[in-house]
């Protein structure tokens, strides 16, 4: 009897079902900890719609998993391999099929990178507005599998705020079409709002149609230097009562300044202990950045006026501010979200529970939304820790949720549950819910072959 593999290079052609060790190793997993290593049967890279299509019924016939894969660059383990599974990579699928600057929209197909798109756009006096960190590599694929986020949030909102229609093979195979081309529309259920965000365990998206937005032609960053987190974080509240809409609030404590010293050899640290990053953009932007620095000035900070070609490096900084490390059982880094008049309070439980059971601590935000990164994480030796060690790293972890849910919060603002989270859904939604989820799964996806063990 043949493999799946077999299978898939008879329906699709040579080239793209790929077995090589090194490739199966690269792709089985993305850039969150791993918790159970499975190697996949063969990575698929498809080039077209019809390749897909192909690719499901093959895994559909013999019932083998298949985990759809953009960049990798999620944290949340949305791409691990499961046991038995195919991964298909979409990455080749990279053309932008249309970009229609009077409609303000444009058709990717899910390979599309980010940034190439901004960067189409961008000679249109467009933008695709959603921005995750690593959106010079990240696709849009994956924006929409995860409703990505990023810094533009506060004003812009995220990845689904810019989804207009999606194209989505099914479990079976088929093709479907949902949305609109237009801004508005309300016929029906809305199935593209349900397949943004469901990391690939309904369908596979295979094309998107997005809004752009218009690029801003004046840009104004404020950095305000503080003596602690909790004050920058009140320097939050203080623009929002001032009712100013930044399009991007960041927030960094003072390790990730130390961090970002070392990495760039910067001398962030020395000029205070947080730093709060305010962008403020339009026609506007330099009225509201006045109001802005007077604001912050008057709770304490240091507010300084960067020229732009430093204030464009801070933001950069700040979408570099993990650091190159990779999370693992030794160090995770989390995507709580709170309200926002609930950000001082949080921040001072988190500075507690660090202490509280030993463990290092670094914090960036997009503070202009309530969606903070902190990161936990125990030192090791020789790239090894003990296990008392990991076991107060993951009592902070559950802490660390456990009070952004009793503060109004959630388990995740924009990376999605995948594979890592999981343990923490049942604490936020109660099993009628989580049932209904379920039923939904199994109506889109009765046999179960699409990205198992993720998400819900």
């Amino acid at each position: 009897m043949s493999s799946i593999a077999d299978e898939l290079t008879s329906a699709l052609g040579p080239g793209k079902v790929v077995q090589d060790p090194a490739v199966l190793a690269a792709y089985a997993v993305d850039q969150a900890p791993v918790l159970d290593y499975q190697q996949p049967l063969a990575v698929v890279f498809a080039e077209s719609v019809p390749d897909v299509q192909a690719a499901v019924r093959s895994c559909a016939a013999r019932r083998v998993p298949i985990v759809a894969r953009g960049a990798g660059t999620g944290v949340s383990g949305g791409a691990h391999a499961t046991e038995g599974s195919v991964v298909l990579s979409l990455e080749r699928m990279n053309r932008i099929l249309d970009l229609n600057p009077d409609d303000e929209t444009a058709v990717v197909e899910p390979g599309v990178v980010n940034a190439d798109l901004n960067d189409a756009a961008a000679r249109h006096g467009l933008m695709f507005a959603p921005d995750p960190a690593s959106f010079r590599i990240s696709t849009i694929g994956g924006n929409v599998a995860t409703n990505a986020g990023g810094l533009r949030c506060a004003k812009y909102g995220v990845t689904r705020d810019s989804v207009l229609a999606l194209d989505v093979v099914l479990a079976d195979g088929s093709l479907i079409h949902t949305g609109h081309q237009t801004f508005k529309g309300v016929a029906g259920y809305d199935l593209t709002g349900l397949f943004v965000g469901s990391e690939g365990t309904l369908g596979i998206v295979v094309g998107a149609t997005v809004r752009l937005k218009y690029l801003p032609r004046e840009v104004h960053t404020i950095a305000a230097f503080y003596p602690d987190f909790r004050q920058a974080a009140a320097g939050v509240l203080a623009v929002g009562k001032a009712r100013v809409q930044p399009a991007i609030m960041e927030l960094l404590d003072g390790g990730s300044l130390v961090q970002l010293d070392e990495i760039h050899g910067s001398d962030l640290a020395g000029r205070g202990a947080s730093l709060l990053l305010v962008q403020t953009d339009g026609f506007g932007a330099a009225a509201e950045a006045d109001v802005v620095r007077d604001v912050l000035a008057a709770g304490g900070a240091v507010v300084t006026t960067e020229a732009s070609e430093e204030a464009e490096h801070l933001v950069d900084m700040r979408r570099n501010s993990r650091g190159v490390e990779v999370d693992d059982q030794y160090r995770v880094g989390e995507d709580v979200a709170v309200p926002r008049s609930r950000l001082v309070d949080y921040v001072a439980a988190l500075e507690s529970l660090a202490e509280t059971h030993e463990v290092r601590l670094k914090v960036v935000a997009h503070a202009g939304d309530g969606n903070l990164h902190p990161t936990f994480w125990v030192d090791r030796v020789n790239d090894l820790a003990d296990a008392e060690a990991a076991a107060r790293l993951n009592k902070a972890l559950d802490a660390s949720i456990a009070v952004a849910l009793d503060m109004g919060g959630t388990i995740t603002g924009e990376h999605g549950i995948g594979q890592y989270k999981l343990r923490w859904l049942s604490l936020e939604q109660p099993e009628p819910i989580r049932e209904l989820q379920r039923r939904l799964k199994e109506l889109f996806d009765p046999a179960g072959i699409l990205n198992p063990g993720k998400a819900i």
